[in-house]
């Protein structure tokens, strides 16, 4: 694909978010817009949500966000929404991958199936957006933000895949902070206990009270604590290579 990057179809500032339609992703996407950008907002099974959310932040402010559907498993589509997010308004100023498969994996049920959605959807994908779309943010001087994980640090029980995937992803923040600077930098946001997760089951209010139990601030957080760290991160303009762990404190 041939775009001519460096002559703007806008000058506003033009962010690709991953998994942006609901939770986490919507409240980075608020963030941004509400910061001056426009969006590419991606989802995979989330379309209303994802068209409610645009068609809001549209109402405030005419043609600031698209859609983009895509499997990021299929690694053919990860290349088709490069190329699409980048013919949006033929301009990239920030990645932030945020969309992340999360399930429950015993050691004993634990497939190639498991592992292959969950390293590709938080592993392979963000380092095949970045390889795709490095081009463009080195023109406009922009910036990546991975949202990783606290597993990636202390790994989780029963999760295996899911933390390895967080931990490749925490070392691709770092490895690509180095490949691409000085023109691109490169972070992360490691949350904590900000939502509780919505896989079949959740978690037990015992669970729940022990995870809160192991954070000095004692409560949940709120997915504008990771949108308003994300922001920071792309102002922070002598910052990259970091993880900012946004987890009240946690203790393990």
């Amino acid at each position: 694909m041939t775009l001519s990057l460096a002559a703007d179809a806008s000058t506003d500032r033009v962010a690709l978010v991953t998994g942006g339609a609901a939770r986490i992703g919507a409240a980075i996407v608020r963030t941004l817009h509400n910061a001056g950008y426009r969006i590419v907002l991606h989802y995979r099974q989330s379309a209303t949500p994802a068209e409610a959310l645009a068609a809001e932040l549209n109402a405030l402010r005419a043609d600031s966000v698209r859609l983009a559907r895509a499997d990021l498993v299929d690694l053919s589509a990860v290349e088709k929404l490069a190329d699409d997010a980048l013919a949006q308004w033929q301009r990239l100023d920030l990645l932030v991958h945020n969309a992340s498969s999360f399930y429950p994996t015993a050691l004993a049920d634990v497939t190639a199936q498991h592992w292959e959605d969950l390293m590709s959807t938080n592993a392979r994908a963000p380092l095949f957006l970045a390889q795709r779309l490095a081009a463009a943010l080195r023109v406009r001087q922009g910036c990546i933000v991975h949202i990783v994980d606290s597993t990636a640090q202390h790994g989780l029980a029963g999760f295996a895949p899911y933390a390895m995937a967080k931990a490749a992803l925490a070392n691709l923040t770092r490895t690509l902070a180095r490949e691409l600077a000085p023109e691109v930098r490169v972070n992360g946001v490691s949350p904590g206990a900000i939502l509780w997760p919505e896989y079949e089951g959740g978690m037990s209010e015992s669970e729940q009270q022990g995870t809160l139990n192991r954070t000095c601030l004692g409560r949940l957080g709120t997915p504008e604590d990771i949108a308003g760290t994300v922001l920071f991160l792309t102002q922070a303009t002598y910052v990259t290579g970091q993880i900012i762990r946004v987890d009240g404190g946690a203790l393990a």
